[in-house]
């Protein structure tokens, strides 16, 4: 299959991102959500990150333009019945996302590619819900989406040949690297990352060290670019509160608990950089 149109359903982080990556890689875009305001909200978004790599000069003003003309938006589902791909990306949620493929399912083509940006859900499970599971696949993007080249391409028991193959070379044309994963609890870099951050507030809640102090440490000590915490922040707490209950249901082992300082911030509505307020304060 030859992509060209990318439908994707998700105005939030992980979707406008996605869009402005593919818009910017030259395909066109369809971008769903559920109010025009949510739309508005994330082209508002990738159009401020468009303007900020103008400003670095790591984007010409030309290609910004092009990219903005590329993208559509729209409230309605029948909008993606052009698209080649339509690339699920709501919020880590098992019922909500069976809910939006079998939209999706029912609005697309019959030969068009349907793939979800979950972070942590079995694609295996998530295929089932649709009558063409074959066409179904994994396509986990990492926040944030235009900075980061990952891309986890996660295939189902279903998942055809084909829909693989279609799915990294669209990954290649987007200008990130993808990786094959089977389909796990996490894939692999949440399978390993969460754990480590769900572990950094066992340590704050502990009192074993300030907030400052452990990412100070994982940053001067284990060479990483970010904190745990600031990472957790960034990726929003709700988040890794979700990837780490699904990997304590899907596993079935303890050690997977999430820290009760996470849930007690995710019950406040301390969910990171984008409520202003996490583990630290960013107004």
């Amino acid at each position: 299959m030859t992509i060209q149109t990318v439908g994707i359903v998700g105005a939030g982080t992980m979707g406008n991102g996605i869009a402005q990556v593919a818009a910017v890689a030259g395909f066109k875009v369809v971008l769903i959500d559920v109010t025009d305001a949510a739309l508005a909200k994330g082209v508002a978004a990738l159009t401020g990150s468009l303007e900020r790599l103008v400003s670095k000069d790591k984007l010409e003003a030309s290609a910004r333009d092009a990219a903005l003309k590329r993208i559509e938006t729209s409230t309605d589902y029948a909008r993606l019945s052009e698209a080649d791909i339509v690339i699920e990306a709501a919020t880590e949620n098992v019922e909500l996302k069976n809910r939006i493929l079998k939209q999706i399912e029912g609005a697309a083509r019959a030969d068009a590619i349907i793939a979800s940006n979950t972070s942590s859900i079995s694609i295996t499970a998530l295929a089932a819900t649709l009558a063409t599971p074959e066409r179904f696949i994994g396509m986990h993007f990492f926040n944030p989406v235009p900075l980061l080249q990952l891309v986890e391409v996660i295939r189902g028991v279903q998942t055809s040949d084909e829909t693989a193959s279609a799915v990294r070379e669209l990954t290649e044309k987007l200008d990130k690297s993808p990786i094959g994963v089977r389909n796990s609890p996490g894939f692999v870099v949440n399978r390993i990352l969460v754990p480590m951050i769900n572990e950094a507030f066992y340590v704050l809640y502990e009192g074993v060290a300030s907030a400052e102090e452990i990412d100070a440490g994982m940053k001067l000590g284990a060479n990483h670019p970010i904190g745990p915490l600031a990472l957790a922040d960034l990726i929003g707490l709700d988040v890794c509160l979700s990837v780490m209950d699904v990997f304590l249901k899907d596993f079935g082992d303890s050690k997977y608990r999430a820290c009760p300082l996470l849930r007690e911030l995710v019950s406040a509505g301390r969910l990171g950089r984008k409520t202003k307020r996490g583990v630290y304060r960013y107004d």
